[in-house]
């Protein structure tokens, strides 16, 4: 039940000292304050890091072959060998769990030699030979055009879809690049498709400057065969590619004639994994967040606790007054209660309030002048903010429990007796 008096009596008490009220509430103010910066600091950092994997299907790995290093059925020690069209249609056959699996071979590379012309434009760019499918794996953002499909591949269509950059770097402005011949390595390609990356950390800019054309036509103007520089090989959703790694290495050891114990003739890269233990150390350090401000809170709680101690050790005649006069022991700790409560929460919340606007501040000033690499958007979710509020509420009464209790185990006599 509201009580005004209850209300006027507990903010004359907190305004009977202010220096010391102010003081007290600092460390409340502190500590939930540094709680949900770390919190949002964290989080900025791993929205950073998970750009990285936002590019790609994360379900996901990559393999190439590195040469044999111990001899197997009379093959030698550190024969070559290269994976080839065959294999993705046994690895399909093999793994129905597998969702994708793109075959790809590069040419060139971003900052490399001038490999691409138009008129008396030259540019530095990655050329990649790949089915449909890649795009399902990693996601681009088709601006005008389209991706390469099936009829692409099987007519040898020299045909190609290009960067944003590739753009910029052999276009004039204004242009429309669509319809419009490139040269790669000396061959005339057809520009079908404009794309712009959904990756925005730094993988961005190189995937600015690709340029994609069907598996088939590479093969037929650069030479390569049926040959495959590595393959993208995506689970499906339910499986991980992780649990599936150690079966892919061995059907292709198996199709290769390489020595089932030659860790070293088959490379890989898990992303799978990779994603795993990033959302592990995250995990971890929204722990420590979580573990450092509250301690630096029970700090601020304790201070409040031993001010209290010493405002009922002041108030000790009063409170006798009040016994006497028929007070219950629990009306004398509610009160004592419930500053405790509108001191923590109030100076909480001012704590809260600031942290807010700076987190706001952080995220304006990355808006204006641009995202820092491995940082972007710092943030809590509004559970924080409840289980903060939670938090203050709890410390509140443990702050208030043993000054209110101390306050009621005192006898009237006794109390009244104290100058």
């Amino acid at each position: 039940m509201f009580s005004r008096d209850r209300w006027d009596e507990i903010l004359e008490a907190l305004n009977a000292n202010r220096f010391r009220t102010l003081l007290t509430a600092f460390g409340v103010f502190w500590g939930i304050m540094i709680l949900v910066l770390l919190l949002a600091l964290t989080n900025g950092l791993r929205n950073g890091v998970m750009t990285g994997f936002a590019g790609f299907a994360t379900n996901s790995m990559f393999m190439w072959t590195q040469g044999t290093s111990m001899a197997y059925k009379g093959l030698p020690k550190g024969r070559s060998f290269e994976f080839n069209l065959s294999d993705v249609e046994i690895l399909k056959e093999k793994i129905p769990a597998l969702k994708y699996v793109s075959p790809r071979n590069q040419l060139g590379g971003y900052n490399g030699a001038n490999n691409v012309t138009r008129n008396e434009k030259t540019g530095a760019f990655s050329i990649y030979g790949d089915f449909p499918e890649y795009i399902n794996q990693e996601p681009m953002d088709i601006t005008a055009g389209r991706f390469i499909s099936y009829s692409d591949i099987n007519d040898k269509r020299k045909i190609c879809i290009i960067g944003i950059d590739v753009v910029k770097t052999l276009f004039d402005t204004g242009e429309d690049p669509l319809g419009k011949y490139i040269k790669i390595n000396g061959v005339n390609f057809l520009v079908v498709g404009i794309f712009k990356s959904t990756n925005n950390n730094g993988d961005g800019e190189e995937n600015a400057n690709t340029i994609h054309i069907p598996f088939t036509s590479f093969a037929q103007a650069f030479n390569t065969g049926e040959d495959i520089g590595y393959m993208a090989i995506t689970a499906n959703d339910g499986t991980t590619i992780t649990s599936l790694k150690d079966q892919i290495v061995d059907i292709m050891k198996a199709q290769h004639t390489v020595n089932p114990a030659d860790e070293r003739a088959i490379g890989n890269f898990d992303l799978a994994e990779q994603f795993k233990k990033v959302n592990g150390l995250f995990s971890i350090l929204s722990f420590v967040g979580y573990f450092v401000g509250a301690l630096v809170l029970m700090s601020g709680v304790i201070g409040i606790s031993n001010i209290m101690l010493i405002v009922v050790k002041e108030r000790t005649k009063e409170i006798g007054v009040r016994r006497a006069l028929g007070a219950s022991p629990w009306s004398i700790k509610s009160q004592i209660l419930q500053e405790s409560l509108v001191l923590t929460i109030l100076s909480g919340m001012v704590g809260i309030t600031i942290a807010a606007g700076i987190i706001w501040v952080m995220n304006y000033v990355l808006e204006i002048y641009g995202p820092i690499e491995n940082f972007v958007n710092p943030s809590v979710d509004v559970s924080v903010i409840v289980t903060a509020l939670g938090i203050l509420i709890v410390s509140g009464i443990l702050a208030g429990l043993i000054p209110a209790t101390r306050a009621t185990q005192m006898k009237p006599v006794d109390a009244l007796r104290i100058d």
